[in-house]
């Protein structure tokens, strides 16, 4: 199969692009850059040039291929609503040159959101109460009556040794504050997966999702805030404690609507539909424990 890769030079879209040519599929990559395009033939993809803004790249690369894995997400969370929006137009652009095909859209969702205070599950709808201005989702499944064989990746904090999600920013925001906080109890859990366990979910859905179907690419149901707090403070040697109110408004900024949620989700359902198992050894806080900025 050839498989359109959006974000295929990204964290998340190069660990898919290696797993897809491993499995034998070719890819063609979305590329901005030189640096970017040179990365993705090192890694034996095809380049197709262009960016998420630039729907006419879009269309024209979903035109070529017999599949789509859209991972493009601009991660400026500063700027979420207006990101939502790119996010919104390009899976339209995708949508529209795949319409009447039947071929396959993999897109891209995030689990803190579905159901906050709740297990998150596959069979939980996303909110359709217009809160969340992020609409991958419904915007994908409305694509399945023109004939989009359309299909939903939820990622919750995806790690490794160099990157780490949100927890990424709570890293910067523990730098520049020079503590790590957790808000109230810290009770509030974020679900978790390595980075290399989220690529095969990407192509098992490519390859066998039904219209509608929705998989959580999920290796921990949910990790304590405050113990990721305090694996930061250890990794930054600074002090660890709880904010509230003004205090946490304040230390966060704009991570501070995330900061509190609690967001646990299973993938007891991904595992049985698709017969995939997470298989890397190392948790996020395992991975926050030896995580290489703070080896610096």
């Amino acid at each position: 199969m050839r498989v359109f890769v959006t974000g295929a030079t990204g964290f998340i879209g190069t660990v898919v692009v290696r797993d897809l040519i491993r499995a034998g599929h070719q890819v063609l990559g979305l590329a901005r850059s030189e640096a970017g395009a040179k990365a993705l033939a090192s890694a034996g993809a095809q380049v197709h040039r262009g960016h998420l803004e630039d729907l006419q790249s879009l269309s024209a690369g979903s035109a070529l291929a017999d599949g789509v894995i859209h991972t493009a997400f601009n991660r400026d969370f500063s700027k979420f609503k207006e990101n939502c929006e790119i996010d919104r137009r390009a899976i339209e652009a995708i949508g529209a040159a795949l319409a009447g095909s039947d071929r396959p859209l993999v897109v891209t969702s995030g689990t803190l959101l579905v159901k906050p205070g709740q297990l998150a599950t596959e069979d939980t709808p996303a909110p359709d109460d217009h809160s969340i201005p992020r609409v991958s989702e419904q915007v994908a499944l409305a694509l399945i009556p023109r004939k989009v064989r359309a299909c939903v990746v939820r990622l919750p904090q995806v790690h490794d040794r160099d990157k780490a999600g949100l927890v990424s920013f709570l890293i910067a925001a523990a730098r520049e504050k020079g503590v790590s906080a957790y808000i109230g109890e810290g009770r509030n859990r974020w679900s978790a997966v390595h980075r290399l366990d989220v690529a095969p979910v990407y192509r098992l859905a490519l390859e066998k999702a039904p219209a509608g179907a929705t998989y959580h690419a999920v290796a921990e149901e949910g990790v304590p805030l405050r113990e990721i707090a305090q694996a930061i403070g250890r990794g930054l040697k600074v002090p660890v404690m709880s904010k509230s109110g003004a205090d946490a408004t304040t230390h966060f900024g704009w991570l501070s609507a995330f900061a509190g949620m609690d967001g646990p989700a299973s993938s007891a359902l991904t595992q049985q539909r698709l017969g995939w198992r997470p298989s890397q050894s190392t948790g996020l806080i395992e991975d926050l424990d030896q995580f290489n900025e703070f080896q610096l």
